[in-house]
Formats: C-alpha cells, sequence, structure tokens
C-alpha cells in the first residue's frame, strides 16, 4: 500500500504507511492517502460479521498497513481493543462488544441508532482511534530507538484522549493546545490533572482554530519539525483516521443481517476527520447510503453541503457553543474529501486551499471539472447535512432521556436532532456517540435539571491539581518553548 499527498508534485514520492505514521502533514503541506482504496469484498463481510472488534480491527488495518508484519499487527490490535481498555460505566457485555448498538427509535419503517464509542478511558469517541495510535508509535518508535515530540491542538476530546493513550509511553512527550477558558471543566481538568512528566498542557489565548493553525506552521517548518522531532496525533494523522474506519464497519454489520442492506450514519462534525473515515469505509466497498454532517453553530460544513460554498470564518466568527469541540470553522481533514471531489488532481486542490488561506475559502456549486460536476458529485458520495443550536440540543437531550432513559452529550444531541430529519424507510440510520453525557454537566444540568451519571473514578475530577502553561498564538515563541523542553 503506497501513500500520496493531495497536494503531490510530479517530484512527490509515494510512502509506506511507517513512513508517514509518526507524521501530520506531508512535506509539500498536503494530507496523505491511499494511492488507491482496498476493496473489500462481500465474503470478506460475511467473515467479518463474526470477529471480535480487535479482530475486526486487525483485518481493516491490515488492508492498509502492508508494511507492518501481520503477527505484529495482530499483536497490536488485540492489546489495545480489549474489554478492560474499554469498559467504563457500561454494562460487561457492551465492554466486550467495545462498540454497541442501541435502539432509539423504531417507527414506520424507520430506524434510528446509537452506536456508543465512549467506553474508552476518556469517555469520548477519540479514543477509539488514539488508543491504538498510543500503541502503534511505541511499537514503530522501538524499532529505531528513537524518541517523538508529538505537538497536537484539541478543542477538547482529543488532547485527553492523546494524553492518555501516550502517558508513560517510552520515548514520546506530549505538547497539547488547547484554546484557554473555552473547554467544559470536565474536559479541562481531564488533561489538566494529568502530572505525567512527558505530558505538557499548553493553553492557548483564542479559539481552536489559532491553535489548530499554530500545529500546521510548526508541521510545515521542515527543518525545526526534523530537528524536534515532531510528529502529530491530530486528525490530520492518517493512522488515526484509518483507526476510525473500523467502527463503522462494525457498526454497519452489527445493524444488518447480509450485504444487500444498506445503512445511513450521522455524525457530528467540526474537524471532518471522523465523517472522512466513513467516506473512507464508503469507498472501501462498504453499503453506506448516506453520510450525514450534523453541525452545531459553527455550520461551515452544513453551508457547504447545502450550497457548495466552502467559506472559512475568522475567529471573531466563530461561536463558544454548548457543544464545544465542535466550535471549529476550518475543517483540517475537509481537503481528504476535496481531493476525492475533484477527480483527485493535486494541483486542483493546491489552488482551492491556497484560496481558502488568500480569500477565506471556495465555491464548487456548479463547478465542472475533469471528471464533470464536482458538485453533483457530492450526491453521488452520499453526504448530506443539518445544523443544531443550543435550544436544540437541550430539546433533544431532554426527549432522549424522556422517552428512552438514556443521557446523551451535547455534541451526540447534535447528530440525534440531525439523524431525524435525514431517515428513510428500510435503511437504518446509525449515529455516532461522541462523548459521555457528564463530560458536558453543564449543559446536562440545565437541560435536565440534575446531574450526568459520573464513571467511577471521574467523581471529583475538577478539584484536583492542575497543571498547564498559558501562552499566545505567537509561532515562533511556541517553538521557543518546544526546543526548551525537549532538550534537542
Amino acid at each position: 500500500m503506497q501513500y500520496i499527498s493531495t497536494r503531490a508534485t510530479s517530484a512527490t514520492q509515494p510512502e509506506q504507511f511507517s513512513h508517514i505514521l509518526l507524521g501530520g502533514l506531508a512535506p509539500d503541506g498536503g494530507l496523505y492517502l491511499p494511492a488507491e482504496y482496498p476493496q473489500v469484498s462481500g465474503a470478506e463481510l460475511d467473515a467479518w460479521r463474526a470477529l471480535s472488534y480487535a479482530d475486526l480491527a486487525y483485518e481493516v488495518l491490515k488492508k492498509f498497513a502492508t508494511d507492518i508484519p501481520d503477527a505484529d499487527l495482530k499483536a497490536l490490535t488485540s492489546k489495545t481493543y480489549t474489554p478492560e481498555v474499554y469498559c467504563n460505566a457500561r454494562a460487561a457485555e457492551s465492554a466486550a462488544a467495545i462498540t454497541p448498538l442501541r435502539v432509539l427509535e423504531r417507527e414506520g419503517g424507520k430506524t434510528l441508532l446509537l452506536q456508543a464509542l465512549s467506553n474508552g478511558p476518556t469517555l469520548a469517541f477519540k479514543d477509539m482511534a488514539m488508543q491504538l495510535l498510543g500503541n502503534l508509535f511505541e511499537y514503530a518508535l522501538a524499532q529505531d530507538g528513537a524518541e517523538l515530540n508529538i505537538f497536537g491542538a484539541t478543542s477538547g476530546d482529543t488532547g485527553s484522549a492523546a494524553e492518555y493513550a501516550m502517558r508513560g509511553k517510552q520515548g514520546i512527550r506530549v505538547f497539547m493546545l488547547s484554546p484557554h477558558k473555552k473547554m467544559s471543566a470536565f474536559q479541562t481538568a481531564q488533561m489538566f490533572s494529568l502530572q505525567d512528566p512527558n505530558i505538557i498542557n499548553i493553553a492557548v489565548d483564542g479559539v481552536f482554530d489559532d491553535c489548530q493553525d499554530m500545529v500546521k506552521a510548526v508541521s510545515n517548518d521542515l527543518p525545526f519539525k526534523a530537528r524536534q522531532k515532531i510528529g502529530t496525533v491530530n486528525s490530520i494523522n492518517w493512522a488515526r483516521v484509518v483507526a476510525q474506519v473500523v467502527y463503522y464497519f462494525r457498526g454497519y454489520l452489527a445493524a444488518t443481517t447480509d450485504n444487500s442492506q444498506k445503512v445511513s450514519f450521522t455524525v457530528p462534525s467540526g474537524n471532518f476527520g471522523n465523517i472522512c473515515a466513513g467516506h473512507i469505509a464508503r469507498m472501501m466497498g462498504l453499503p453506506i447510503d448516506k453520510l450525514v454532517a450534523a453541525t452545531n453553530e459553527n455550520d461551515v460544513l452544513d453551508e457547504f453541503f447545502r450550497t457548495g460554498v466552502y467559506r472559512v470564518r475568522k475567529s471573531a466568527e466563530t461561536y463558544h457553543t454548548s457543544s464545544p469541540s465542535m466550535d471549529i470553522s476550518k475543517a483540517s481533514n475537509f481537503e481528504r474529501f476535496v481531493y476525492d471531489l475533484v477527480g483527485r488532481d493535486p494541483q486542483r486542490v493546491r489552488a482551492l486551499f491556497e484560496k481558502v488561506e488568500s480569500e477565506g475559502g471556495f465555491d464548487l456549486s456548479g463547478h465542472f471539472g475533469s471528471d464533470g460536476d464536482e458538485w453533483a458529485l457530492v450526491k453521488h458520495y452520499g453526504f448530506e447535512s443539518g445544523k443544531s443550536t443550543h435550544q436544540d440540543r437541550l430539546a433533544t437531550i431532554r426527549d432522549v432521556q424522556d422517552d428512552y432513559g438514556i443521557t446523551i452529550d451535547t455534541h451526540t444531541a447534535d447528530g440525534v436532532k440531525v439523524a431525524r430529519e435525514h431517515m428513510q424507510a428500510g435503511v437504518p440510520m446509525i449515529v455516532l456517540e461522541t462523548a459521555l453525557a457528564a463530560k458536558f454537566n453543564e449543559t446536562i444540568l440545565e437541560a435536565l435539571g440534575l446531574d450526568a451519571e459520573r464513571p467511577a473514578g471521574f467523581e471529583d475530577i475538577e478539584s484536583l491539581p492542575q497543571k498547564f502553561v498559558v501562552m499566545s498564538t505567537d509561532v515562533e515563541q511556541m517553538k521557543t518553548f518546544i526546543a526548551a523542553h525537549t532538550g534537542l
């Protein structure tokens, strides 16, 4: 399996999985994708229905990580996806299933399902990929006796998932940026209470997009990146995206009985990484009907899928909402989808995203490229979208609690609200859960008048001592800080 950049030039050389594992952006500023998507046959899908999550992960990942010996890859997935790691507040049988489906609605031939993805150690779907990434990083570094300085950005859940996956890992340090005072109290405490010497939290005086821009700026300084041995765990990292592909296969196989059936997925979306994994699963041959992007008030992606206009908001135009992990106005993974949308034309991709930097966006509505009407291809790839507001999520949290006795978090509420607008008879709609409700208790309390239940070990996390530094959005200052703390 060879990987290419979305902005590849004639001089760009294809890479193997292990060579791109520890990095983020390609040297040309693009994102890595397989030269061709591997295909999954009906016979394989049939065989995969009886597999454990760990074995399913191995089968999917070995199509992408072809340069890792099979025995090593199988050992890595077996180590990662165990009921002991994914247990939290779920019943034992749910933990064993890792990502169980729960029925919310069945009426008029329409079915609404919720796929639980918050069984991991930080109570969020980001654990599904990050736990594997931590083990892959440690494995790859041990091969060469090397070390890695992870530089990442988070709007909430990515940071804690990365830090819990990397804490204590040999040869790894984590520098994690987050927007100062713009995460929930639980999310903040989950990150900042870690005292491990290899975990360094940096609260940035800005919004998430500022943090993300700093990560890209440092990644684009190739000499600094090489000298400081910088890697990334943000969703621009290919290994993290491909690990998320697995639970789309699991969700489909759990919701169907044979391969003639289709399902749709609604995905709470900010950075486009999670739903991009669904696009990849669909390109591999998974029978997905619709992929529905659910946004909050920061509706850049909803605007694109409704109009064809991708219009990045300025920092001052990014709303601070009650689903803060989606408070994003520049979707860093969107470039991977656009690459497929424009016929895998790297020159066109480069031009479009240079236009994002110079003009704040681009318009694909009615544009005819080398492969025909690019805007029409959005529907061909099964994408739709919708938007949810604070009042919508309060109403949805109440409704789901009243009708089904389930307390969902704010981002999942955005997903449920939008999913109901796109359901159709005969095609189950699966909403991907984002996190446990306890991580966003402020809004749960507002919606229900009571606190969300907390798993054991998290009862009083906000009172723990916190360790972090506050910094500006100055990239050069950030580089100086990193260099001072790596000793390289």
